[in-house]
């Protein structure tokens, strides 16, 4: 079959590999037939995870018709799913709790040895990502092999297009936990750093939650408009001071809640974040954090931090002080994707949510190096790319 494969930094291919087989009974295989590029591959792109080899399929966010089971799969031959990028066993301790990013199953135990150094625990596994999370194939290809099919993959009804539910995947729930994690009330303000594809979707859920208002903070004119198009107001970071108009927005008090949708490559012109740029580039730290420091100096006084952007190391110069002397709250992790899937896929259904707006460009997988390319490097016209092998 054809895959998109990593072969470094800034260098994807797509190559001919060997096609995917069953190998344990809750195996499925599907042929994929939307994938999208999602921002979390841009940090492999950039070459900022550790464990990602030269060969590895990449991709998390896929979809497809399932075209082969093991025998204790629970899918049928020609079911239309989607397919979590959580791994997830669905009987161990944390999957009991819907903690399905916490799965101590589906990360194989030679790659939990690696892993825990880095993180203090063994991670689930992730598909099409890092040897740190077990190092499965991605889904950037025409057939993927699905783990534990009877427990992540949600059936689609045959009426509903793939672009209406691709992003069930990943970063629409990952945009409605954010949200979740705000844990907003009536009358909150929502401050939401980054304008990307989970940024605008934590932006469109905070409004649906019930916030009195959102913020979105980029500097990408078209995001930005995507944001102010859904009910949210906007500030640009390069022509206005984000802390001091958050202040006169919120009448002095800050925002009831922050979301940091941006994560460890953030950009801007402070010098915190020059620092980090110079450290990420030579090697000596992984994660750009100004986004984080931002929104934590931000926040109101015993308020909520949400972080769904990924962070992949250790981060220097972290607001401590601030975040304990002002009693904020904080939760973040991976997206326990299957916990959403369902009501979700509803939503979509009765017209509650759109998700086709994000979608700027389609290609076929054989341009996916150029899709990769204007993804990191055109992001105001290139807001999402859908791929179809």
């Amino acid at each position: 079959m054809r895959a998109l494969t990593y072969h470094g930094k800034h260098d994807v291919r797509v190559d001919t590999v060997p096609d995917p087989e069953i190998v344990n009974p809750r195996d499925a295989i599907i042929e994929v037939t939307s994938t999208a590029i999602c921002g979390s591959d841009l940090h492999l792109y950039d070459g900022v995870i550790p464990g990602v080899l030269s060969g590895d399929i990449l991709g998390h966010e896929f979809m497809g018709r399932v075209v082969d089971t093991g025998r204790d799969s629970t899918l049928k031959k020609g079911q239309r799913v989607v397919v979590p990028f959580t791994i997830s066993c669905g009987a161990c301790f944390h999957c009991q709790k819907q903690q399905y990013s916490a799965c101590d199953n589906s990360n194989p135990a030679d790659t939990q040895d690696l892993t825990e150094p880095v993180y203090g625990q063994a991670l689930s596994a992730l598909f099409g990502y890092s040897h740190l999370t077990g190092g499965y194939p991605g889904g950037q290809a025409e057939y993927v092999r699905v783990p534990y099919s009877d427990v992540g993959p949600v059936v689609i009804p045959d009426g509903l297009d793939d672009e209406k539910v691709l992003f069930l995947s990943d970063i629409l729930p990952t945009g409605w936990m954010a949200a979740e994690n705000c844990q907003i009330e009536p009358g909150d303000t929502v401050a939401v750093w980054g304008c990307g594809p989970v940024g605008l979707f934590a932006v469109q859920s905070a409004l649906l939650m019930g916030a009195a208002q959102v913020i979105a903070i980029d500097h990408y004119p078209h995001r930005l408009d995507l944001a102010r198009r859904m009910g949210a107001k906007v500030i640009d970071y390069r022509r206005t001071r984000v802390l001091e108009a958050l202040r006169e927005m919120t009448g002095g008090v800050g925002p009831d809640a922050v979301i940091d949708a941006v994560g460890m490559e953030s950009h801007g012109l402070a010098v915190d974040n020059v620092m980090d740029t110079v450290k990420q580039k030579v090697g000596m730290g992984a994660d750009r954090g100004h986004a984080l420091r931002e929104a934590i100096m931000a926040c109101r006084k015993g308020g909520r931090v949400s972080v769904p952007g990924v962070y992949g190391g250790f981060l220097d110069k972290f607001p401590l002080g601030a975040f304990m002397e002002k009693g904020l709250q904080w939760r973040t992790g991976q997206t326990h994707v299957q916990r959403y899937t369902k009501d979700l896929l509803r939503r979509i259904e009765e017209g509650e949510i759109d998700t086709t707006f994000l979608i700027s460009h389609r290609l076929p997988l054989e341009d996916a190096p150029r899709g990769y390319d204007n993804f990191r490097n055109n992001q105001d016209e290139w807001t999402k790319v859908v791929l179809t092998p």
